[in-house]
This record gives structure tokens, sequence and C-alpha cells, in this order.
């Protein structure tokens, strides 16, 4: 191999990023079993994301993780990368101040905070999880994020958690009801979860396939079509009454 070839070879290509948000409601109505199924999946399916970053030549997958209660904290001051990420357990107690995440969401999608890597961006992936309703003026927050070019490209998720979770306010957020995905069960969210972080990840790291290009499908509807079958069945086996005993 010639001197050329070894310097060609030594040149990393650099790569784009894509921020997986997870947004976790950690209010009172989420102690006990929610918040210990949620702890649990996050964790389990970091080093999936972190192999899926490893393998991906185009893209680097970052995570930042957002929390509200009594008010809402950056639990990262910047997206880690995947690989590097350390998930402590949440716990939980407090209100529901959706309106204050979404304001504190809307000022970290922009190039000059969390959406300034130098090589480039791709449309970021929100995963929001919740189970009940806002306790403030969710609505100013939100409007907002829906006037932030970010948010309306990124891939857009929630779970809701148990029966009490407000699904109009969570379809407000993600602009549709078929992205908004209820379970009943610590198993169901396990899944559930699991499925969420994995698939959009693999999406939204990743260019539109020209498939998608030529049906004119955002990687929002692109997610929704590939997770519609597994999304199904993961409700089907599922219990319509909440079990969190």
């Amino acid at each position: 191999m010639s001197n050329l070839d070894d310097l060609v070879s030594a040149v990393e290509v650099p790569r784009k990023t894509m921020v997986l948000f997870f947004v976790v409601d950690t209010s009172g109505s989420m102690s006990g079993a929610k918040i210990g199924a949620a702890n649990t999946a996050i964790e389990e399916v970091l080093p999936e994301i972190a192999d899926l970053s490893a393998g991906n030549a185009d893209a680097e997958i970052k995570i930042a993780l957002l929390t509200f209660s009594s008010g809402a904290v950056w639990q990262t001051p910047a997206p880690i990368p995947a690989a590097h990420f350390y998930f402590s357990s949440l716990s939980a107690g407090g209100l529901t101040d959706l309106g204050q995440c979404c304001e504190m969401l809307n000022e970290k999608l922009s190039r000059n905070a969390f959406m300034n890597d130098t090589v480039g961006s791709y449309a970021p992936v929100i995963f929001l999880l919740s189970d009940g309703a806002p306790t403030d003026d969710y609505q100013a927050g939100l409007g907002k994020l829906w006037q932030n070019k970010w948010f309306k490209a990124a891939i857009r998720v929630a779970i809701a958690i148990g029966s009490d979770a407000n699904e109009t306010v969570l379809e407000e957020f993600t602009g549709g009801k078929e992205a908004v995905l209820r379970v009943h069960t610590p198993e169901a969210l396990r899944k559930m979860i699991q499925l969420v972080a994995i698939r959009s990840s693999q999406i939204g790291s990743t260019s539109t396939s020209s498939i998608a290009q030529e049906a004119g499908l955002s990687k929002q509807n692109e997610f929704l079509g590939q997770v519609q079958a597994e999304v199904t069945q993961i409700q089907q086996d599922d219990d319509d009454d909440d079990d969190w005993e």
C-alpha cells in the first residue's frame, strides 16, 4: 500500500449527527411501577442505540434527556454520543409542567444550541413519555415548538402511559393520533420503548430513501408506516385495564 493509501485509510470521514431526545414525565403520578418500567426500558435499549450508531457510516446518534414535573430539567447539558451516555435512574414526584418542558425543548432545537454540529445534523427524534395531563399553560410552549423548523421536521412520537394519559394533548404534541401509542402495563411499556427508540433511530439517522422520496413521505410518516404492525401487536397483547402494581 502506498503512503497516499495509508493516509486516505487513516482519515475518518466526518459524520452528521442525529439527536434522539427522550422527554420523560417524572410527575408524582409516574411513581412506582411506571417510572420503574420506563427506567428499565431506557437503560436496556441504550446499548442497542450505541451499536446502531457505531455501525452507521452516515451519522452518529447522540442522546439528550429532558425530564419534567414541577418545572423541567435537562439531564444532559448537551447531546451525548450514545456510546458514552450513562443513564441514571429517574425518580418521580411533583406536578406536570409540560408547557415549561416545551419552552426548554424549543430553546435547544437551534443551531445555537443542541443542533450545532459543524458537519450537519439530521432532523431529530423526539420521544415523549407521559401518564397524565399538563398542570401548566402547555399551549403557549407548544405553540412555540410548532414554529420551530427542527421540531416540525422531527420524528415525533408519544407513549400514553395508562388510562389517565391525556391523548388529546399528546396528539397536539406529535401532530396526529397515529403517533400516540397507549400502553397499560409495564411489559407493554418496555416493548413500546424498545420498538420506538430503535426504529426511530434507524430511520432518523439515515437519508430519506428514494422510495420514500418518490412517495412524498416525511420521516415521520415513514416511521409510522414501518412500525404500524408491531405497534398493533403490542397493543393487542396488552391488557385494556391498567396494571401498575
